[in-house]
């Protein structure tokens, strides 16, 4: 359409051209020098016939790309990783077609068709190859998969997974998100088996080699590569017509085995859809959905459009699970939902905004459980992962909401907590700011139909809420307010959200509010928050805070209508900023929670506690938690996190007298709490979580009475042969005790082979993976990495459980070493994966002997990961906790 034409115009990017251009695979010059394609062709529609083997692991395709021709050029550039093109035409109009010659330049993962005479601007054409390939050997592209059924046989198939680079491997494409196109995709298969993929299937036609080829329906809407999907297995589908939605066919296919865990899938689903269609006033766009549990997937899910797919252990729960475990497969489909309108029907234009689809998604998925689902509460984890992504933007290493993306590497590390988490939080915070209930919603709508099959950029999101919000005072000020109100005090107060949100998405890191309470005189003040290493950038910048008057100056004073003698700020923690009282200020508050823990809720309650250690006031410690009465979930497990943490540490750096006295005052603090939970169902999700985490952390720390309950129920579980349910919150801290005894270590290894349910098993293997045998450990690490009994996508998993102790963490910092090659091939370089594997290994060392081995490894990967910017990060963490050590060991000391 013209519009969309516009749109690609103008959002395009200006490119310069080098002209060195690089050498392709046949030694002739290939004409693009860039990591992003020229805008000079864009794609209108893929037709794709694939043909895999599922014996041989390979397959062969056929790729027609119809183009239309933006501005006159003398190439056609695209992307293809891996793929053995046999053979190339173009036809140009109504041409005849005629053999060309692709060229390849494999770093860039670029394909190119050079022409003697130039394309004009305003032609049409059309690409035709065939090629083969191998199945991939990692998580990504066109995979094979497997996985044991129920007599102990191997069932192989075979999986995609495309975004963020990955298209390009299972076909040649226009691998970037702004080059959406129409696809039209046939897939061979044998008669065992059946096929999937984004639109539903038209026709199957038996073919004369014996296989049957099925055909899907043309895509109705233009689509992102990365969107694509398709799957060749023998699943089984658990289907519910949804006709209230507009939808029609809601299916949830598994293996056969586990076919009766999707239930619940099935069930939220249909909830969530119906919301989103209301809440979002646009129907979801196609007549079928798909959600697909595959055995071997790395993601926790992927958004593609009408085809989702996840892992087992966020897709498939149990009839008697725990709200717990409910709450986790339903938190993931919230969020791959809210994806087919946030990122499907309207998509960035490039991975730099990302957190345009990551970070609505995370937001949307907290606040349509909250109305679909409030028995899940998930109130209390959206909290803890706002506080998880203050902490990693408190890093100097930290990165812009949006920021620029010149490398598949940086490509790969923009899905973050920052894209997700930070891009959430500032969601909420905007959202809490506005002065009506319903203008976000109405600036939402307004932005998905006004770019409804299109690529934006943040500013888009920013001027669709403007134009909301201006619209919308203007009304109320026509009604409310007489001729001689002055409007600019109004209109200025709340209304050029780009210019309030830019400074939270354009620059890392978040402010530090200072308070100064005088009577009824407020003095805030603020500066940008950081835990301060080496090379640290300061910076000058402001932020715009909604902190009950809109700030934006480094000293803002105001009155209160009567005297008082505490203040907490940002209420429930909406906004994202942490802050600062003052001696007195700290101590005010403390005696307020005193007198009444119920004076503030639970979520201020635990951002006074995240705020506390952020600023290492511990001085103020002694008092928060000499006392503690508090049994809501949030403000105790911010405490076990925060304190934990700094035990942790302190065995790491083998200070043993100092972690005992640690160990001690975490134990005596919250005895009490502890001592009242209990070892039978628990039916509330806040109290499964409280008692979760206080008995984890009991069991962790070697409390006798804690093991002892734990251990016996373990054996119960084994004499019962399995038919004992321990309930789901408890299940973690009884397999880790029993993981770490070297009496049932194996009778639980046996357990965790033949067990078939997801998220039990997942427990189970945390729990094998705390011992400190050493053989053991090394046992585990070797079988994760074959995937063989463990499966690979587990390994990280693995190395972060092994790292909450002093000796698995030694083991697992060898194994990276020695593996680095082996774990880059399964786990692209920046990827999320590498990401938490080097900050597992990394993050509660604390001594400048562990900061130089670290050093030294990284930096002589080089091209192999020495840059990405995961090492950055834990280079600075280390340093960080060297600091605090030594700043802080002489206080803990006194203190303890």
């Amino acid at each position: 359409s013209t519009s969309y034409l516009a749109n690609i115009n103008f959002r395009a990017k200006t490119f310069y051209f080098s002209p060195f251009y690089p050498i392709s695979t046949n030694g002739e010059l290939f004409p693009w020098a860039q990591l992003r394609l020229p805008q000079s062709i864009k794609p209108l529609s893929y037709d794709l016939t694939l043909n895999p083997d599922l014996d041989k692991m390979t397959f062969t395709g056929r790729t027609v790309i119809s183009m239309s021709i933006l501005h006159s050029t003398n190439r056609i550039v695209f992307h293809g990783a891996n793929l053995n093109i046999t053979k190339a035409t173009f036809k140009l109009g109504d041409g005849q077609a005629s053999d060309v010659t692709i060229l390849e330049y494999k770093p860039r993962q670029q394909l190119a068709v050079n022409f003697s005479e130039e394309l004009k601007a305003g032609q049409y054409c059309v690409l035709t190859m065939e090629y083969s390939a191998n199945f991939s050997n990692a998580y990504d592209g066109f995979y094979k998969s497997f996985y044991i059924d129920k007599d102990r046989n191997k069932r192989v198939l075979a999986a995609t997974q495309f975004e963020p680079l990955s298209a390009r491997k299972a076909f040649p494409c226009f691998d970037e998100p702004a080059f959406k196109a129409t696809f039209l995709i046939k897939i061979s298969r044998k008669k065992t088996y059946m096929t999937l993929s984004n639109m539903p299937k038209a026709k199957s036609t038996n073919l004369s080699n014996g296989l049957v080829q099925d055909e899907f329906e043309k895509t109705s809407v233009n689509m992102s590569t990365y969107l694509v999907a398709f799957i060749v297995a023998d699943f089984t589908p658990n289907t519910k017509n949804v006709s209230e939605t507009q939808v029609g066919l809601v299916s949830v296919y598994s293996v056969p085995e586990k076919n009766g865990h999707t239930e619940y899938a099935l069930t939220i689903t249909s909830k969530l859809l119906e919301f989103y269609n209301n809440f979002f006033d646009i129907n979801y766009p196609l007549k079928k959905l798909d959600l697909v549990a595959i055995p071997d997937f790395l993601a926790g899910a992927m958004e593609n459009l009408g085809l989702i797919t996840f892992r087992e252990t966020t897709l498939l729960v149990g009839k008697e699970s725990s709200l717990l475990e409910k709450q986790v497969v339903a938190s993931v489909i919230a969020h791959e939902l809210a994806h087919q309108w946030f990122g499907n029907l309207v998509t960035m234009t490039w991975w730099n905004d990302l957190w345009l689809n990551e970070g609505f998604a995370t937001y949307m998925e907290y606040m349509s459980l909250q109305e679909v689902s409030p028995d899940l509460e998930t109130g209390n984890l959206f909290l803890s992962v706002r506080f998880r992504a203050l902490d990693k933007d408190a890093l100097n290493s930290s990165h812009a909401v949006s920021t620029d993306v010149n490398t598949t590497e940086q490509v790969e590390e923009m899905f973050d907590s920052v894209s997700y988490e930070k891009g959430a939080s500032i969601l909420l915070m905007l959202n809490a700011s506005f002065p009506g209930d319903q203008q976000f919603r109405k600036g939402i709508i307004e932005y998905l139909k006004q770019f409804s099959g299109l690529n934006t950029d943040t500013d888009d999101l920013w001027n669709s809420l403007t134009q909301v919000l201006v619209r919308d005072i203007w009304l109320h000020t026509q009604i409310k307010y007489s001729p001689s109100y002055p409007q600019t005090d109004k209109s200025t107060h709340h209304m050029n959200v780009s210019q309030m949100m830019t400074s939270w998405t354009s620059q890392k890191g978040f402010p530090l509010v200072t308070v100064n309470l005088m009577g009824n005189q407020v003095t805030l003040a603020q500066e940008h928050f950081l835990l301060t290493s080496d090379n640290t950038t300061h910076t000058s910048s402001l932020w715009h805070i909604p902190v009950t008057y809109c700030i934006h100056v480094f000293i803002y004073t105001f009155k209160l209508s009567e005297n008082v003698t505490w203040l907490k700020l940002n209420y429930k923690n909406t906004g994202f900023y942490i802050v600062d009282y003052g001696k007195d200020g700290w101590s005010a508050l403390a005696q307020a929670l005193f007198s009444n823990v119920g004076v503030l809720t639970h979520e201020d309650r635990a951002s006074l506690i995240h705020n506390i250690f952020a600023l290492s006031r511990y001085q103020s410690l002694l008092i928060a938690f000499s006392d503690e009465t508090d049994t809501e979930t949030s403000p105790v497990t911010e405490a076990l996190l925060q304190l934990n943490n700094i035990y942790r540490q302190l065995e790491k750096r083998q200070e043993s007298n100092l972690a005992s006295r640690m160990k001690n005052f975490i134990m005596s603090t919250f005895r009490n709490l502890t001592a009242k939970q209990t070892w039978e169902e628990e039916e509330n999700v806040s109290k499964q979580e409280l008692r979760s985490a206080l008995l984890e952390m009991a069991c962790n720390l070697n409390d006798e009475n804690c093991t002892q309950q734990a251990t016996s129920l373990f054996k119960k579980y084994m004499e019962s042969n399995g038919t004992l349910r321990i309930p789901g919150d408890l299940q973690q801290t009884v397999f880790t005790v029993a993981g770490r005894s070297d009496e049932t270590w194996d009778a639980l290894f046996n357990i965790y082979v033949h067990a078939t349910y997801d998220s039990e098993k997942r427990k189970m293997l945390k729990g094998l993976a705390s011992t400190q045998n050493p053989q053991r450990l090394v046992q585990i690490l070797s079988f994760g990495l074959r995937g063989s009994l463990i499966q690979t996508q587990e390994l990280p998993l693995v190395i972060s459980t092994m790292c909450q102790s002093f000796a698995g963490c030694l083991f697992a910092w060898d194994f990276i070493q020695e593996n680095w090659d082996r774990l880059i091939e399964k786990f692209p370089i920046g990827s999320f994966a590498i990401q938490a594997i080097i900050k597992s290994v990394t993050s509660q060392s604390s001594t400048q002997a562990q900061l130089n081995k670290v050093q030294a490894f990284f930096s002589g990967l080089k091209e192999r990961g020495s840059q990405m910017r995961s090492v950055q990060e834990a280079l600075e963490t280390i340093k960080l906790n060297q600091r605090w050590m030594d700043r802080n060991l002489p206080t803990l000391q006194k203190w303890l």
